[in-house]
């Protein structure tokens, strides 16, 4: 620990006394600094043993010496230290009664003592306390480097905790708690979730000083040398860190971004692998992506899984009520309760470096979703970015299908009309083998059409195939096809010579049946037949013709005639 007023009170080549603060002679000295001036204040900085002669000073005026003192003890002289047979044979009475009732230590300093042995004395604790930090420092860095080569990030945690003497934890990108030490600091931990996020949205490197809900002082530093952190690391403890404590706690900083930034140069590696296999799928070389996938993705392609791509497209500009104020608080906080949780494998880096990183882009944060969903299950994932777009392979049922869906239905609860930023859209595809790999991949495409058409955030294709094809003529081009078609009889009916279109409507919606359709009319068959005829000849086409029939009908329902 750094040099008191006890310890110089103790050191036998010093030989000084004291005559008043007896109580706080614990305090640290953080230097020993000599004034005659009769105001040394505004060359103070707090923490200094102010040696005098009273050259200068009435010793023996009682208000000047309380006024002396007071305005030392208020700038943070932390003690006074008087020669004694230079300038007074003894410390003046004045001078002790006033640091006594300041409560400011005063030592009598013996002529033979002369203040740069004093200053001397402080110097060297110092220099010694430094030397021990620094020791202590290299002796952490040591052991740190070495259970990081051994244990990994767990290890580095215990380390860290022992040195600070504290508890320590580390979070993967999505702010989920990955590891603690010791184990009882997981609830501790786990509380932070919202300051992570917060640490995570700014550029690393990041840190912070939050409040923990108990006594703790706790600090919060990104890991990662990407503009985007991969991690965070918490560091709890009673006390400011020391010099010892920071050595270790900046080791502990710089290993773990190595060892986030290795595991991001093998995910690197593992991410062209499973671009291969996709590739080799979508191929329809099911045997062949089965050997290239190996012990990495082999578990995936055993058992049914879900293609799903993922884009982003601009908001629409009105067709939606307003739900809210935009998307990034509210789903945030819906994603830290629906799709984060404590504990979990270790931390690696997302595909999102291979993304957009606007913070207007969804995509990376599904990444980072679906990522850590799957690392802290157990879970096979292949992800694969496709220019701007994702292409995912995840298990049927699995946790990283279930977190992708939680994930849109918490952007679907939190969407606001006016937000400028982009929004996501997904195509998920029905259940699948590697032998059917392209229909999968056909079917999430098409969910993903679908998906843009309706201005939904997720369509999952059996909707597709069980919804009603009638939303999907809403396409510009439908319409105008629909209007071409229809615009001869339209404008026949403009000039009041027959009600051409309705009739049409009517005869279609009774599936050619005369009567029936007549009688919703209010006409007789015959002029039914007579207006059919007209329709025949004006769009030169035949009724009898079940294409006609089913394009004419189309065109009604998409322009609402």
């Amino acid at each position: 620990m750094p040099p008191t007023l006890a310890s110089l009170v103790h050191h036998s080549a010093l030989k000084l006394g004291v005559r008043a603060g007896e109580q706080h002679l614990d305090t640290p000295v953080r230097w020993a600094h000599v004034s005659e001036l009769a105001d040394p204040v505004p060359y103070m900085e707090g923490g200094e043993l102010l040696l005098i002669t009273a050259l200068k000073l009435d010793a023996e005026d009682p208000d000047a010496m309380r006024r002396y003192v007071k305005r030392l003890a208020e700038a943070g002289v932390v003690g006074l230290g008087f020669a004694v047979g230079v300038n007074y044979d003894d410390v003046p009475e004045a001078l002790v009664k006033a640091a006594k009732d300041e409560g400011l230590p005063l030592l009598a300093v013996p002529p033979r003592t002369p203040f740069i042995a004093i200053s001397k004395a402080v110097s060297a604790a110092i220099a010694a306390e430094q030397y021990k930090a620094v020791t202590s420092g290299f002796a952490a860095q040591r052991e740190l480097t070495k259970q990081a080569l051994g244990s990994g990030p767990e290890g580095v945690l215990g380390v860290l905790a022992a040195q600070v003497d504290g508890w320590a934890a580390l979070y993967d990108a999505s702010g989920a708690v990955v590891a603690t030490a010791p184990d009882w600091a997981g609830r501790r931990a786990a509380r932070l979730t919202g300051e992570v996020e917060r640490l995570r949205d700014r550029p690393a490197p990041a840190s912070a000083v939050v409040e923990s809900g108990s006594d703790d002082r706790v600090e919060l530093h990104s890991i990662g040398t990407g503009r985007r952190p991969r991690a965070a690391l918490a560091v709890g403890t009673a006390a400011t860190l020391g010099t010892a404590e920071r050595y270790a706690l900046h080791s502990a900083i710089a290993l773990l971004t190595l060892t986030t930034e290795r595991s991001r140069a093998l995910y690197e590696a593992e991410q062209r692998i499973g671009a291969a296999v996709l590739r080799m799928l979508l191929a329809g070389e099911p045997d062949h992506a089965r050997a290239v996938a190996g012990d990495l993705y082999g578990a995936l392609l055993d058992a049914p899984f879900r293609m799903v791509i993922a884009d982003s497209v601009a908001p629409p500009s009105s067709g939606r009520a307003a739900r809210g104020g935009g998307t990034s608080t509210g789903t945030a906080a819906l994603l830290a309760e629906a799709v984060t949780g404590a504990g979990g494998p270790g931390v690696g880096p997302s595909p999102s470096s291979q993304l957009r990183t606007s913070s207007g882009d969804p995509i990376p944060v599904l990444a980072d979703v679906v990522e850590s969903a799957a690392a802290r299950s157990g879970e096979a994932l292949l992800v694969v970015p496709d220019n701007q777009r994702l292409v995912l392979l995840a298990v049927d049922g699995g946790t990283a299908a279930e977190a992708c869906l939680q994930y849109a239905e918490a952007l679907e609860s939190t969407r606001g009309e006016g937000s400028s930023e982009e929004e996501l859209v997904i195509g998920f595809s029905a259940p699948a083998g590697p032998i059917a790999a392209v229909s999968a991949y056909k079917q999430a495409e098409q969910a993903l059409s679908v998906a843009r058409r309706r201005g939904r955030i997720l369509v999952e294709h059996e909707d597709v195939a069980t919804g009603s094809v009638l939303p999907l003529l809403g396409d510009d081009a439908v319409r105008a096809f629909a209007d071409g078609l229809l615009r001869a009889l339209r404008d026949h009916d403009a000039t009041g010579r027959g009600d051409l279109v309705a009739s049409l409507r009517a005869w279609l919606s009774r599936h050619g049946q005369w009567d029936a359709a007549a009688a919703d009319l209010g006409v007789h068959r015959h002029t039914l037949r007579y207006r059919m005829r007209r329709v025949e000849e004006i769009l030169g086409r035949s009724l009898d013709d079940p294409d006609v029939r089913m394009e004419l009908w189309l065109a009604l329902k998409a322009t609402g005639a």
